[in-house]
């Protein structure tokens, strides 16, 4: 009885063979570890896209002020480096091409709101400049960016 078994087994073993030899190949793509990947990528933009502000460091003067709140528009920042030179979000410009490319770029948008930003080591006479000059040129809702932090004026 226990060859007849055998010989079962070697019959059914000789049957898989033949049909593997046969089948047909499978012709779809396993996209699992595609998903995973982006999945992944998607977490770490997601993380990683608010710590990318636009922005020339600077070493900003420290006041009690509270932060303004955040605007639905990225805002237009001019900042003064401590060499001096005026930038216009991330381009350097000069004084006088300012103005007529704010007005520019103020035509697109609808937030008026303009950021000053200045080394604490500007002297006070290029802020008021480049400040004169965004009044001049119809520009007056404009906030002083500082950092958070310094001294007040009831003494703490």
């Amino acid at each position: 009885m226990g060859g007849a078994v055998q010989q079962q087994a070697v019959r059914r073993a000789r049957r898989g063979r033949r049909r593997g030899k046969h089948r047909r190949l499978m012709g779809e793509i396993n996209i699992t570890p595609f998903v995973d990947v982006m999945l992944v990528l998607l977490i770490i933009f997601m993380v990683a896209a608010p710590l990318m502000t636009v922005g020339v460091p600077v070493e900003l003067p420290k006041t009690a002020a509270t932060t303004l709140p955040t605007p639905d528009e990225e805002p237009l920042t001019v900042t003064i480096t401590a060499e001096g030179e005026v930038m216009l979000q991330t381009t350097a410009i000069t004084i006088t091409d300012l103005v007529p490319r704010l007005r520019a770029i103020a035509e697109e948008r609808d937030d008026d709101r303009i950021f000053l930003r200045a080394d604490g080591q500007v002297p006070y006479e290029l802020v008021a400049q480049v400040m004169g000059a965004l009044n001049a040129g119809g520009f007056h809702n404009i906030g002083l960016v500082t950092d958070t932090g310094g001294p007040g004026l009831d003494g703490g």
